[in-house]
């Protein structure tokens, strides 16, 4: 049984939401505001965090950029699945940007709603099943699956943690294990979201801006280091031994 938090200020909508949610066993709370469902995040400490974009007190944006904050100093990090009214891509671009797991669109059918938490709650199995010596080490990289660290290792031998999202991990990891193998866009979707996901494979593009962004932070190493773009066909993880100056 999972916990699932339900950020919606629309009354009718947060009551459908948790009879899908209970319906399935799981256990949820409903908060109606932005800075109820901060606070009850940090009680509740859920799995997975049902989100609205456009709420009062603080909007789901910066509701979503506190949880991820906060899980860099010890509390959950939990899915985070954020319901918008706006259909535009730039929202759903913004959206994931701060860190969420997946989107979906107002209005939308509650049997969709329960397969993409169930897709969400199976990564989250995953995850708790990966061995705990479970470790990748390419030239630059150590990726250690059980703890679910990464750590850069620096020219002057010093060792560096990056904090990744559960599916910036999911990415980096499934790339890594087959280093210069060359995945399209809806291979990496059915690998890290499930190939019952139902969104836009561009956000593929985005979770790979995110990983190089994370990765080369400080130009430490070229955008290129770890994440190759094979033109109209789409990516490959290959840590070359070159560092940049």
């Amino acid at each position: 049984m999972a916990t699932v938090l339900i950020i919606e200020d629309e009354v009718n909508i947060a009551a459908m939401i948790r009879t899908c949610i209970q319906s399935e066993g799981h256990h949820c709370q409903v908060v109606y505001d932005g800075k109820a469902g901060v606070d009850a995040f940090r009680q509740l400490q859920p799995d997975v965090v049902i989100l609205d974009l456009m709420l009062p007190e603080m909007n789901g944006l910066d509701v979503c950029t506190h949880i991820r904050q906060s899980s860099k100093l010890g509390q959950k990090d939990p899915y985070i699945m954020m319901l918008t009214g706006k259909t535009e891509e730039i929202d759903r671009i913004i959206g994931f940007s701060t860190g969420a797991d997946d989107y979906m669109a107002k209005p939308f059918n509650p049997v969709e709603l329960t397969v993409r938490l169930r897709a969400l709650l199976r990564r989250e199995l995953r995850r708790h099943n990966a061995e705990p010596d479970d470790c990748l080490e390419t030239t630059h990289l150590e990726i250690n699956q059980g703890m679910r660290s990464v750590h850069l290792k620096l020219p002057n031998g010093d060792r560096e943690g990056v904090k990744f999202t559960t599916l910036e991990f999911n990415l980096l990891v499934t790339m890594a294990q087959r280093p210069g193998r060359v995945w399209s866009r809806s291979q990496l979707l059915d690998m890290v979201w499930g190939d019952d996901f139902d969104g836009d494979d561009r956000i593929v593009d985005s979770y790979i801006k995110r990983l190089r962004q994370k990765l080369c932070n400080n130009d430490r190493f070229e955008k290129s280091q770890f994440i190759h773009t094979a033109s109209g066909i789409g990516y490959s993880f290959l840590d070359s031994s070159e560092i940049a100056s």
